[in-house]
């Protein structure tokens, strides 16, 4: 379950937590994030717990669950994968920070279930499985979270809100992996590309007159 593709390790200039965040929105088609606003703001204030033993009620071993799922989903290949950039920390903290309680339960209860899955599809926990056993697992729990994600949709009359239980736990463990990854510095600077425009910040360049101005950045 690759998901990130890039050959291009070039180091690049990084951009900040707000801007990733406002990309990373983009790259999951606009949709709202679950969690919301909350989930943002944790984001923007958080930094990454790098030597944190525990992170609310997740376990170190919880941390490593999460780092493989991860893993699984944007693995080392030329550029660095989500273990590199303590993807499975910044999961943690953002359910322990942002996620309602009912969320958050349906989050725990969720790793369980992936572990279940691989038990059941191979006999061996999520831990023990290789990577193309993982891939094949969480390919099957993407589609199914698809469906009824998509499911609930329809059944939304237009221009109301969505009511009713969590969104399903592996549509948060996705989205939290892909919102982890490219906010950090390893997917900012290695896995992505970016040039600043116009550049670096110059109090003072010269200007000929009849110039056009510089653009806002985007």
């Amino acid at each position: 379950m690759n998901i990130n593709n890039s050959d291009d390790t070039e180091q690049v200039r990084p951009i900040d937590r707000r801007e990733a965040i406002r990309r990373v929105s983009a790259l999951l088609g606009g949709a709202a994030l679950v969690g919301g606003k909350a989930l943002l703001a944790a984001c923007e204030r958080a930094s990454f717990p790098l030597q944190e033993a525990t992170l609310g009620d997740f376990t170190a071993k919880d941390i490593a669950f999460l780092d493989e799922i991860a893993e699984t989903m944007l693995p080392a290949t030329k550029t660095p994968g989500a273990k590199a950039a303590k993807t499975g920390a910044f999961m943690a903290l953002m359910v322990t920070d942002s996620y309602r309680p009912a969320a958050q339960r349906a989050f725990r209860e969720g790793m369980r279930k992936v572990d279940d899955a691989m038990r059941m599809a191979n006999g061996l926990s999520f831990m023990e499985a290789t990577p193309p056993q993982r891939s094949a697992v969480l390919t099957a729990l993407d589609r199914e979270q698809k469906r009824e994600m998509d499911a609930r949709e329809a059944a939304t009359p237009p221009g109301e809100a969505r009511a009713g239980p969590p969104a399903h736990y592996f549509r948060m463990m996705k989205e939290l992996a892909l919102l982890g990854y490219f906010t950090s510095e390893v997917g900012c600077k290695q896995a992505l590309r970016y040039a600043e425009s116009p550049g670096r910040f110059d109090p003072c360049i010269p200007y000929t007159p009849g110039d056009p101005a510089w653009a806002d950045h985007a």
